[in-house]
């Protein structure tokens, strides 16, 4: 039976947000400028090319989350209003997740409960740390309860890691800040911090979604399953919590080995299709799935089952 594969990772970006990018979170590949403020025939003529039936997007890094809290509140209403109008323009292409205003963490949750019970959006992405603050931090709760209560999930997207890091083990090396090495190590630690925080207590039913097959936890699951599962305080191990609280997509990481690691470790239920678009190609991203070593049944699970139960497409 085909498939119509679901992508689950996708980016746009509003021309006010685009300019007000700084430092490192400036990107200058004009083609990446150019198919990010595209939410149209662009878009779905690539998507057409390999068959990809919808996207499921989202504003790329960092968002307005790092602005004060007037600011981000207003530029992330309004960058989620014109993804609003895109997915109302192509309803069967297009699907999203919103983008928080993190700052203000009572605004984001608010914000978050009008994109899904007002605009439909299927849940929301946090991109990094929020002004240094981690999102497993008792301030930015109210914006985990409401997606809990609402039965959505949050994606944890990487942003341009805290400063403090970068000059510490990045200087000279602004190479690794990013892609290199800062967006994984960060995106990583956010993660384990949330397994060991209490917020999986409070929030079982709470849904988290990492990229890029898992940011390297699941080729480092043994380790760290057998060292910090001795000071978690629930009766479960951090394997079991990534178990049943996190899914993983493949945006942006496309060796079969990491995607066999990712299975062995998480579960074929627990995997999404993603390319990461437009940084890779959907090209690229669909010829993975479609030659990875694994069975038909497998792939369609990858494609779009795991992510039409989840997100309820």
């Amino acid at each position: 039976m085909p498939v119509s594969p679901i992508a689950v990772e996708e980016h746009f970006w509003t021309p006010e947000l685009r300019e007000l990018r700084r430092g490192f979170d400036v990107l200058s590949d004009p083609e990446h400028r150019r198919r990010l403020g595209d939410l149209g025939d662009l878009r779905m003529r690539e998507m057409d090319d390999v068959g990809i039936a919808m996207q499921v997007i989202s504003h790329v890094e960092p968002a307005a989350q790092n602005f004060d809290p007037p600011e981000a509140v207003r530029l992330t209403r309004a960058a989620n209003d014109m993804l609003h109008r895109a997915v109302e323009a192509h309803p069967t292409r297009f699907a999203a997740l919103a983008a928080l205003p993190t700052s203000d963490p009572a605004a984001a949750a608010a914000e978050l409960e009008r994109t899904v019970t007002e605009l439909g959006f299927k849940g929301a992405i946090i991109h990094g740390l929020t002004r240094g603050g981690f999102p497993d931090e008792r301030p930015f709760w109210p914006v985990l309860e409401t997606a809990h209560r609402l039965d959505v999930p949050i994606y944890i997207h990487p942003a341009t890691p805290h400063p403090a890091v970068i000059e510490a083990y990045y200087r000279g090396f602004p190479s690794m800040v990013r892609v290199g090495h800062g967006f994984t190590a960060e995106t990583a630690a956010i993660a384990t911090r949330l397994v060991l925080s209490e917020v999986f207590d409070a929030l079982p039913r709470l849904q988290i979604i990492l990229g890029h097959l898992g940011e390297a936890l699941p080729f480092l699951l043994p380790r760290i399953d057998r060292y910090v599962s001795r000071h978690m305080k629930a009766p479960r191990t951090f394997a079991e919590t990534l178990r049943r609280n996190f899914y993983f997509t493949t945006s942006g990481a496309f060796p079969h080995s990491a995607l066999q690691c990712t299975i062995e470790a998480i579960g074929i239920e627990r995997i999404m299709f993603a390319v990461d678009w437009p940084f890779l190609s959907n090209v690229e991203g669909r010829r993975f799935i479609d030659s990875a070593p694994i069975g038909e049944e497998a792939k369609a699970l990858i494609f779009e089952g795991n992510a039409r139960r989840l997100l309820r497409l």
